[in-house]
């Protein structure tokens, strides 16, 4: 082969193009044979993650990647990310195992906007792996959402709970007070907002962005530096977007995702505009009836608690949980409506509700507290990435 031939741009695309259909092949028959893991793991209590073998793996594959010439982080980039897809797949096909009367062939989602908006990835991210339709019901505020998994009109509600860089929504804490749905999920969803425009312009033409209140809030700095640009706040980020698509207007911006922008034909004049580099939402699931966590799959419960008017009446619930053995992971007050200067506490903790010693705490705390009840106990889906030791990333 001449070097004019090695050097054909075309030639060099398909050979390319043809390795990544055959990487796509064996990813799909890894995946296949860690779901039969699954499977046979199905009826033993063993956890879904063994983090020593998994750390093995990855030193293993670091040193035989330098063989071929590869970086011993992008060997690690790639396979953690191979790793995750494996554990959540092994823990849908283990819930499904735990909740036989939940068939999900088509599933309705209510969430916040609509196509486009960081609820719909999340609830499109969520279903990928548990269903094959998903029937999409965008609503305009957080109560709506609530209302029509209630009523009975779509099966499932996702709610954002609270982000990296703003903090907690205190409207769906406030809400979650005095709705009977449970909490049967969770999720994180990456946030990476995006300026975005519907036509060719500058950032210098801007003189409008429209946004959710939260995307201002966390992109505050990067606003603060652009001088005199009206903020117009919608209900949700769906409707900013499919404002600026409507309007084609070079003075007009929205704060989004890049992912959703391309819904409504929108693409990015500036990337990365958030205050943290690292912003991520978290949000849970609702469903009308409560599921069952397989007991191989690490497990979060939630649930809320009022304490009496007493010096140390909290500190005297948390060491209940502490006696235990059991993680807080969250813990958020929130007044009480109606009830000047009382709090409701929200309390997340890693562990499963069929376990004894939750089981055993909770009685603890129903005895010492005013009122308290469950919200829901789920998968936990937010897999951290296996460490490497240090010594495997250094070049020989």
């Amino acid at each position: 082969m001449s070097v004019s031939e090695e050097l054909d741009l075309n030639k060099l695309r398909e050979q390319i193009t043809t390795l990544d259909q055959e990487l796509l092949a064996l990813f799909a028959k890894r995946r296949s044979l860690t779901l039969n893991v699954a499977k046979s793991k199905a009826h033993q209590v063993r956890p879904v993650r063994d983090q020593q073998r998994e750390q093995e793996l990855l030193v293993r594959l670091i040193k035989q990647g330098r063989d071929f010439g590869l970086d011993a982080h992008y060997v690690t980039s790639v396979f953690q990310t191979i790793i995750e897809d494996s554990v959540l797949n092994q823990q849908a096909y283990l819930q499904t195992l735990a909740n036989p009367n939940i068939e999900m062939p088509a599933v309705s989602v209510a969430f916040l906007g609509d196509k486009g908006s960081y609820s719909y990835l999340a609830s499109h991210r969520y279903f990928s792996r548990r269903a094959e339709k998903i029937i999409e019901y965008g609503c305009q505020s957080f109560s709506d959402i609530l209302q029509q998994v209630e009523s009975g009109h779509v099966d499932y509600g996702m709610l954002p709970i609270e982000n990296t860089s703003s903090g907690s929504i205190n409207e769906v804490y406030d809400l979650l007070q005095h709705t009977n749905l449970s909490i049967v999920g969770e999720i994180t969803q990456p946030i990476e907002h995006c300026l975005l425009a519907a036509v060719n312009t500058t950032l210098s033409q801007i003189t409008t962005i429209y946004a959710h209140g939260q995307p201002f809030t966390q992109c505050s700095n990067f606003l603060d530096k652009q001088g005199n640009m009206r903020i117009e706040y919608c209900e949700s980020t769906a409707e900013a977007m499919a404002k600026a698509c409507e309007l084609q207007d070079p003075t007009v911006a929205v704060i989004g995702s890049e992912e959703g922008g391309k819904l409504y034909q929108l693409h990015a004049l500036e990337k990365s505009i958030a205050n943290q580099t690292e912003n991520h939402s978290r949000f849970i699931l609702v469903a009308r009836k409560p599921i069952e966590v397989a007991e191989q799959i690490p497990a979060k419960t939630t649930f809320i608690l009022a304490t009496g008017q007493k010096p140390g009446a909290l500190v005297e619930c948390l060491l209940i949980l502490k006696n235990a053995g059991i993680n807080m992971c969250k813990l958020e007050s929130r007044p009480i409506q109606g009830r000047p200067w009382e709090e409701m506490f929200y309390i997340d903790v890693e562990a499963n509700l069929k376990q004894i010693a939750l089981q055993e705490a909770i009685r603890e705390l129903t005895s010492i507290t005013n009122f308290i009840k469950v919200l829901g106990c789920y998968p936990i889906e937010h897999i951290n990435p296996t460490s490497v030791p240090s010594s495997a990333l250094k070049a020989d």
